[in-house]
């Protein structure tokens, strides 16, 4: 049925976005995705591809089928004493889907680790991209695994 824009809501699509099982990226336990700030506080990074330690791309897993992000771990920061934020964008235009903003133990009582994101869909065939800054004058990194579902 259309709505108000002239656009056809799929209740199959509507289903599939609500009830799904997520996989996982990195796809294994003795591979981590490692995010890097820029050496400057409060300065984003340039944007870089998302590539996990086995030289596996995020992107790669998405050639054939568009995917939505439905959640960001934080699993181990360099620096537990400072804040951070990150984008992830796909394409040449890097389109946001993406954003958070978490700390280290030392910031808050209860340190945020899962982000659960509503995030638009990546097309197919599109590059995904990260950026991170921290609030500290250093490169920090984060390392995360990401959850998705591929459509």
């Amino acid at each position: 049925m259309p709505d108000s824009v002239g656009d056809t809501v799929h209740i199959d699509e509507t289903f599939d976005a609500v009830h799904h099982v997520s996989a996982i990226y990195p796809a294994d336990t003795n591979l981590t995705v490692t995010l890097t700030a820029h050496a400057n506080a409060n300065t984003w990074s340039a944007w870089a591809e998302l590539t996990d330690s086995g030289a596996t791309t995020f992107s790669s897993l998405l050639a054939a089928q568009k995917c939505h992000i439905t959640a960001f771990y934080v699993e181990e920061l360099s620096d537990i004493d400072t804040i951070y934020m990150m984008e992830i964008a796909y394409g040449a235009a890097k389109v946001q889907i993406a954003a958070g903003r978490f700390a280290g133990a030392t910031k808050f009582q209860v340190p945020p680790g899962n982000f659960r994101f509503w995030a638009p869909d990546i097309p197919a065939g599109e590059t995904v991209y990260y950026r991170l800054k921290s609030a500290s004058a250093v490169a920090d990194t984060a390392q995360i695994h990401l959850r998705y579902h591929l459509h």
